[in-house]
């Protein structure tokens, strides 16, 4: 396998084990716990000025502190998004900076891409042919996306109330659609059924299952601290299903503060929907792990998770922050978002507006200072789910 020198293996989160990243390619071979991408921070030479004299051009330009190296990337140069200043939506939140880290400009329009490139070019340099996940949506078009581009066949259950954009671009881009009636529970039943049946022969993308989804998204809080002038921010709010983005955005930031780029953290805040909210019961519980939700119920589908595999590592993150956990319902977060781009601009999808309702809510428990820098995360475009941010305005007689 093409590594980078600094990638000593994978590290069982659960029981410690470390593997081989060329012998382990999924859960711990010893407990079936959740692997990470370990490295040796200590004996590698990098800085802020070793990434600012880069283009910022792409997530790999951080290759160092990723497990690949860039010339083996399966790559559509996805991340270098925008972070864009709102000066009139800090003043009414009543705080010194906000920006919003626009994931919609990635190459098919969410913060997906960024471990699908990392987990594709694993199962590229794992000999893998044909790949498969389960996707509330806009992971199975990525993993369609760039199981085109490495040349291996994707196969993506969806459950039926995807979108009718990322159903229709998972055959565009090549890949096996499979609708499952129902919800991602569904979806992911229908998943295992089919990963039993074929065995070794598909190469599982699920998040938390394959090490690197999470690997590829904690470049989502390199490329902010860069963008703040690697001034670390106070505040991050994310929409949360899984909760992939999260942990790794957490894990950058601890691995920036151990490397001496920044001496700082952030505070992390994972916002959800009052209908699917097992992360945010179980942290106001003071549990260290979720209880899956009975009844999922909301607008939202793409955090419509009730049973994330990652909650564990999103609750340490959450309280080793000093961050927290926050809920919104339906109606807020569609205002959230429209509020948004009427008032500032970027076009934040349905599901991810729930960062924008959720940094409200927490602006109005004065959780925020009033010189304190706040940075929500749009995971995703808003043309994916155009229809449902109109149909809430034409519900308001707009």
């Amino acid at each position: 396998m093409e590594t980078t020198r600094a990638f000593e293996g994978l590290e069982c989160v659960d029981c410690g084990e470390s593997f081989a990243a060329a012998a382990a390619t999924h859960r711990c071979p010893e407990c079936g716990g959740i692997l990470d991408p370990a490295y040796d921070l200590e004996n590698l030479d990098v800085d802020a000025e070793t990434f600012g004299a880069r283009r910022f051009d792409s997530l790999w330009r951080y290759a160092e502190l990723l497990p690949f190296t860039r010339g083996s990337a399966v790559s559509m140069d996805e991340g270098a998004t925008a972070l864009v200043p709102c000066p009139g939506l800090a003043d009414e939140l009543g705080v010194g900076e906000l920006y919003i880290k626009d994931e919609g400009r990635n190459p098919t329009g969410t913060f997906r891409d960024r471990g699908q490139t990392v987990a594709m070019t694993a199962a590229a340099q794992h000999g893998a042919s044909e790949v498969a996940l389960a996707s509330t949506g806009n992971a199975g078009q990525s993993a369609g996306a760039y199981a085109g581009r490495a040349g291996l066949d994707a196969h993506v259950f969806l459950p039926s109330r995807s979108g009718f954009t990322t159903k229709a671009m998972v055959n565009v881009h090549g890949g096996d659609m499979n609708v499952v009636q129902g919800r991602i529970g569904d979806a992911k039943a229908a998943f295992e059924d089919a990963m039993d049946e074929h065995g070794e022969a598909w190469y599982s993308l699920q998040a938390f299952a394959t090490p690197y989804r999470h690997e590829g998204k904690k470049t989502l809080l390199y490329e902010t601290v860069e963008q703040l002038d690697w001034e670390t921010p106070d505040h991050v709010v994310y929409p949360t299903g899984d909760g992939g983005g999260l942990v790794g955005m957490w894990k950058a930031a601890t691995e920036l503060r151990e490397l001496g780029i920044t001496a700082d953290v952030p505070a992390m805040y994972a916002a959800q929907a009052e209908g699917c909210a097992p992360i945010v019961r179980a942290f106001q519980e003071g549990r260290d792990a979720h209880e899956p939700w009975d009844t999922p119920d909301t607008i939202c589908g793409g955090i419509e998770i009730p049973d994330p595999a990652g909650s564990r590592l999103v609750l340490e993150a959450l309280r080793e922050s000093n961050g927290g956990a926050v809920a919104a319902s339906d109606e807020e977060i569609l205002e959230a978002g429209t509020a948004v781009a009427s008032r500032a601009g970027p076009e934040m999808g349905a599901t991810c507006a729930a960062a924008a309702a959720g940094a409200w809510e927490l602006a109005d428990r004065d959780v925020f200072g009033e010189d304190d820098t706040v940075v929500v995360v749009n995971t995703g475009t808003a043309n994916k789910a155009a229809d449902v941010l109109r149909s809430h305005l034409m519900s308001k007689g707009i």
